[in-house]
């Protein structure tokens, strides 16, 4: 069986992400919210958000509360701000690991498939 797991990492600064909160949801007839971690001062979540009989082929939604991040940061931000709440949507089969970081700034975002 495979996991899955994510960090956050601020380019801005430089770092970590740390306190951002995630949300997971599973994509189907229905979206389910399965999994709400707060990462740590390594911008990680304490543990996988999926793993072993929870870790099912299919969609899923991750949701990453950057907005108030940044806001809580000092970081010279936008009124608004730019970003607020970034959705990452993928699919994953239930036998891989898979790692989906997400690098930021209080701009822009990107992501990838790691390992």
């Amino acid at each position: 069986m495979g996991r899955l797991t994510t960090h956050i990492l601020d380019t801005a600064r430089g770092g970590p992400a740390a306190g951002v909160e995630i949300r997971l949801f599973a994509l189907g007839d229905m979206r389910r919210m399965l999994a709400h971690a707060t990462t740590n001062a390594d911008g990680r979540s304490e543990k996988p958000l999926l793993e072993n009989e929870a870790m099912q082929t299919g969609s899923y939604e991750l949701e990453f509360d950057v907005g108030e991040y940044f806001a809580n940061s000092g970081a010279a931000v936008a009124d608004p701000a730019f970003l607020d709440t970034v959705v990452i949507r993928f699919s994953l089969r239930d036998d891989e690991d898979y790692h989906v970081p997400l690098l930021v700034s209080p701009w822009s975002y990107s992501t990838y498939r790691g390992s």
